[in-house]
């Protein structure tokens, strides 16, 4: 008797012992789930990506170039098109894009769906421009389309500063700027700086909006002010309305950048020889004056107008070749001479404006190699074209000058902030 109670509960021992295991085992299989569960979930997403408007990530990406002497036809056909439909493609495309105006080395782009054990091709992209592309969306086999887009524009603000060491255009290079940047500044500057007379350690600061593609440079959109310092002197360029309505460039004093003459009759060239009361002629080999200032240049450079005036000369003039002479006012003339050829419409008697192409240089009459020969004439009388003082253009409004001060304070502070 004894033996079969004990026995009985022994059994019901193991059985107790049985129910606290399941349990335990259960409840460790339900944490581990829910942990489990918990972790999926926390699991980072991929980020979409997108490019040309499609969310690329999804997909296998191959990217290319429009190869030399390939049709377009037969690039489809490689990238697994059958030849049926990449003819079909080719003949469509024309409404929308030319296909004679395919450019090899162009970037191209294949999307295949990374889902589909085949590979399909999906998007076909090919790059027009750095703004241009055109889709050919191959998703569906029936009802497959071609279109043109353009990518989005950035406009993104950039503050620079640059230190001259040989000339403007080499400083934007080194500064890893686009070289258009040095003609937007000549443009500004053409009346107050002598660009051909930069000095190593003359410096510039420019605040300006750049047009980015793909976080890529396209182009510059504008110059939103700038400082130019040459030879120790502040050179500020603070955009303003004018007396007539128009935006333009004003100095710290209010006064206009823009003036009567330009510094310069062309751009981006040196000076081979200055204005003298004595220099050794490289033809004639004769000491005699030189009243002028000589830019050597290739063949062919326009040469503008320093300002409005009448044409009074035109045509080939002896030693100084083939030459134009403008009368600016009572006071002012100017001559080009050495020219190879002239502009179109510029004769005796007609109208020229500042900055207007009347010119090309040339090596024209007594002359050892393609230059202008540049002069001016005050009264008549022969003057260096470098000490020239224009006068400026009209001043701010005196009515809104407190609006301008404001404005330039807080220029030049951002200016200053520029290292």
């Amino acid at each position: 008797m004894y033996y079969y109670k004990n026995t009985v509960n022994f059994t019901k021992y193991i059985q107790f012992l049985f129910i606290i295991l399941v349990m335990s085992t259960m409840h460790s299989c339900e944490w581990f789930s829910s942990n489990n569960a918990k972790e999926k979930i926390s699991e980072p997403q991929e980020e979409p990506q997108y490019k040309y408007g499609i969310q690329v990530n999804i997909f296998d990406v191959i990217e290319d170039k429009l190869m030399r002497n390939k049709h377009i036809t037969q690039m489809l056909i490689e990238a697994g098109i059958s030849k049926t439909k990449a003819f079909e493609l080719t003949q469509s495309c024309d409404s929308v894009f030319d296909v004679r105006k395919f450019k090899a080395g162009n970037p191209i782009t294949m999307l295949y769906g990374n889902k589909d054990s085949l590979q399909t091709l999906q998007y076909f992209i090919y790059e027009i421009s750095n703004t241009d592309y055109l889709v050919f969306d191959l998703r569906d086999s029936t009802n497959m389309r071609i279109y043109k887009e353009s990518k989005p524009v950035e406009i993104v603000e950039r503050r620079v500063k640059g230190v001259i060491e040989t000339s403007l255009w080499n400083a934007m290079i080194d500064k890893g700027l686009t070289p258009s940047l040095a003609m937007e500044m000549s443009d500004i500057y053409a009346w107050t700086v002598d660009f051909f007379g930069l000095q190593k350690g003359d410096y510039f600061k420019l605040v300006y909006l750049e047009e980015q593609i793909d976080k890529k440079s396209v182009g510059v959109k504008e110059i939103k002010f700038a400082l130019f310092n040459h030879q120790g002197k502040d050179y500020y360029a603070i955009p303003f309305e004018g007396k007539d309505g128009k935006m333009g460039y004003f100095d710290e004093n209010g006064n206009g950048i823009k003036k009567a003459f330009l510094k310069a009759p062309l751009k981006f060239s040196r000076i081979s020889s200055y204005f003298s009361n004595a220099r050794m002629h490289p033809v004639l080999r004769i000491v005699r004056p030189h009243y002028g200032v000589d830019y050597a240049a290739p063949v062919g450079t326009p040469v503008m107008s320093i300002g409005n005036g009448t044409v009074i000369k035109k045509g080939y003039a002896g030693g100084a070749g083939n030459m134009v002479k403008i009368k600016h006012n009572a006071t002012y003339t100017s001559s080009y001479m050495h020219l190879s050829k002239y502009a179109n419409g510029i004769r005796e008697g007609s109208r020229v404006s500042q900055g207007q192409v009347i010119g090309y240089v040339g090596s024209t009459g007594l002359s050892s190699g393609p230059h202008l020969d540049f002069r001016m004439y005050q009264n008549n009388k022969p003057i260096n074209p470098l000490k020239v003082v224009s006068p400026p253009s009209e001043p701010i409004d005196k009515k809104r000058m407190s609006e301008y001060i404001h404005l330039r304070d807080s220029v030049i502070q951002v200016l200053k902030q520029i290292k």
